[in-house]
């Protein structure tokens, strides 16, 4: 497993009963995770005492109760890069502090490569990776197909001190954007994609991982520039083993460039128990 376990402003304190108690810089959230299928062995105060405890409707979604006043965001750090913490109507904060494990290895590849190195970030989201790869010195362009989670990923570039980096921002599916670069005959050196398990696109076109992620991939082959760096595929849709995504990388990026792969679980560290918790999967092909 991938553990990003180098956090100061994020911790799980404890995970138990299908929940986990989180560490959000000053703020503390009670929030469920489907990983989490043991009990939780002491309910201390710790478990009680939370600014906010998002409850998971039987009907679907759920809804936060905030016990505690808290801004209506706030900043937490991971080594030089900085983000906007907000909870949203979704149990998320915005974002997935796992992917710091991703973070720290793009980085390093990036300052390793001696070479200026272009990256597309697709499904970006809040712009985690993308600032990270900029802060290394890559130029970036983001695209994700949710104008807001594009602002929010500009806010984060900013609180990290980015603004002036070659960041491009492209609000638009995915999808459509690629096959534009395809027809513009644009290069990437490293590709990076966190896809949904489900979604629609523009045109109502239906996405599914299961049937839609290989051959998603295989047309990323015609954006990748002769020499590329590196493929990051991350996945949270259930079910779906590592080595499915190793298999998906090494018949189509491998086969065309050689190079390496791995692929695993991604994770963080649980403080109180001293156990990992799962938090998704990653494959990696890289030069």
């Amino acid at each position: 497993m991938h553990v990003a376990n180098k956090w100061e402003d994020y911790e799980i304190i404890d995970a138990g009963g299908g929940e986990k108690l989180e560490r959000w810089g000053d703020i503390i959230l009670r929030r469920p995770d489907p990983q989490i299928i043991w009990p939780i062995h002491h309910e201390s105060q710790q478990w009680r005492n939370v600014h906010g405890h998002y409850h998971r409707s039987s009907s679907g979604g759920g809804q936060w109760e905030m016990k505690k006043q808290i801004p209506e965001r706030w900043t937490i750090s991971y080594e030089q890069l900085k983000f906007y913490i907000r909870p949203t109507n979704f149990k998320h904060t915005g974002l997935f502090p796992e992917q710091a494990a991703n973070w720290s290895w793009m980085m390093d590849k990036i300052q390793r490569a001696g070479r200026p190195i272009q990256v597309l970030n697709l499904f970006a989201y809040t712009g985690g990776a993308t600032v990270a790869a900029a802060s290394a010195g890559a130029s970036v362009v983001h695209v994700d197909a949710a104008k807001g989670m594009v602002q929010w990923a500009k806010e984060n570039a900013a609180l990290s001190g980015l603004s002036e980096r070659p960041i491009r921002y492209i609000t638009d599916d995915v999808f459509k954007f690629v096959q534009r670069e395809q027809r513009r005959g644009n290069r990437y050196d490293a590709i990076i994609m966190d896809p949904p398990s489900y979604g629609r696109g523009p045109g109502g076109e239906m996405w599914k991982l299961e049937t839609s992620l290989y051959p998603f991939v295989e047309s990323c082959l015609s954006i990748l520039s002769d020499n590329p760096l590196f493929f990051l595929i991350n996945s949270y849709t259930t079910g779906i083993s590592p080595t499915v995504l190793h298999n998906i990388l090494s018949m189509t990026v491998k086969k065309r460039y050689g190079g390496s792969i791995s692929a695993g679980e991604i994770g963080l560290p649980i403080t109180n128990s001293g156990l990992n918790l799962p938090c998704g999967i990653l494959g990696r092909w890289e030069d």
